[in-house]
């Protein structure tokens, strides 16, 4: 057992700090998870600049961190199939399993779900940037020793992505543009071509993250920081089928919404500034689009999982640097810096 836990802890904007984080004994029915990895998400990052994400504002300290893996060093709980040792992805979601919409399959809208390093809840649900930290038995899906803590981290965005393609519907031979090349754009980006979709562009205002898209398999990328010129020029050419607005901003749904055809779908994952912004509804009535938004995700974590253990998405290959728990602080600096990172994984030393 770790002698001194230590957690990545947030109290206010810009104010992370990685502190001692000793816990109780194990309350019955969980079980005790050791880190061996985790990856520093947008909504971490979110939350480390703004001490909010959305509409979800910390109001206490929060340990951050929802992308996790590690072995399991304690159980109290009747845990079939698991065992003091066992190697786990981690599914950050705690649904109830009750409520009207764990009832009719939709667990990812749970009227009651707790999720891992989240402020959506007060007291707000601690994350898995920790030494130690404790999930339910139906959280942890087990992975074999030939397969990483780091790639098992990423079941969690790869999850996301997964959910995002399935809300556009069949996109097999369909055209499919991007907004935001960061890792939910990348792995979106390769859950749609797993999901047999035509010509792929990924559009975005950064050069860095647009070169990592093309090298990941991208007919097309555009530059948007200079304007929609080419944009346009695309659409005026080309149907566009499906758009994923993954920036989460205005002017990226404003984008999805004009260049997307008529009776085309938009899908809005980017999680978009709380409050009112301005967008473009009556393009939504004269066009006809489906306008789906897609969270998080539910049966598409096993999924993940399985696709991480069999090689069919190699999610690894969008991380650009490792730090261990101990540096947070740094790790979130250069996951801060799109000229320089992609994916920022935090492993256990």
């Amino acid at each position: 057992m770790i002698d001194s836990p230590i957690a990545a802890t947030l109290f206010g904007p810009e104010d992370l700090r990685v502190v001692e984080h000793p816990l109780g004994p194990l309350a019955p029915g969980m079980v005790r998870v050791r880190f061996g990895a985790g990856g520093i998400c947008g909504s971490d990052l979110h939350y480390f600049r703004h001490a909010r994400t959305g509409d979800f504002v910390v109001t206490s300290p929060l340990v951050l961190g929802h992308e996790v893996a590690g072995e399991i060093v304690e159980i109290s709980a009747d845990a079939p199939g698991l065992a003091i040792g066992d190697r786990v992805a981690v599914n950050p979601s705690r649904w109830c399993g009750q409520c009207a919409r764990c009832a009719e399959g939709r667990a990812n809208l749970c009227e009651n779900i707790y999720f891992m390093g989240s402020a959506s809840k007060t007291p707000h649900m601690q994350g898995g940037f920790a030494s130690l930290f404790d999930a339910t038995p139906a959280q942890c899906v087990k992975i074999p020793p030939d397969v990483s803590y780091q790639a098992a981290a990423l079941a969690e965005p790869l999850a996301v992505s997964l959910h995002a393609v399935a809300r556009a519907g069949d996109i097999a031979g369909r055209n499919v543009i991007l907004f935001g090349a960061g890792p939910i754009g990348l792995l979106t980006m390769l859950a749609a071509r797993l999901n047999g979709c035509g010509e792929l562009t990924v559009a975005d205002i950064a050069t860095a993250p647009l070169a990592f898209a093309s090298r990941l398999g991208a007919n097309r990328t555009i530059d948007l920081s200079g304007g929609n010129d080419e944009l346009k020029s695309l659409t005026a050419d080309k149907a566009i089928d499906v758009a994923f607005e993954i920036s989460g901003t205005a002017a990226g749904l404003a984008a999805a919404i004009a260049s997307v055809r008529r009776g085309g779908t938009v899908v809005q994952l980017g999680n978009l500034p709380g409050g009112q912004i301005p967008v473009a509804a009556n393009a939504v009535m004269a066009k006809e689009i489906n306008l789906n938004g897609t969270f998080r995700f539910g049966a598409e974590f096993n999924q993940a999982v399985d696709l991480i253990v069999s090689g069919d998405i190699d999610v690894l290959k969008l991380v650009t640097a490792e730090r261990p728990l101990a540096s947070a602080c740094d790790a979130f600096a250069l996951a801060s810096d799109r000229s320089q990172s992609v994916k920022v994984v935090l492993t256990a030393d």
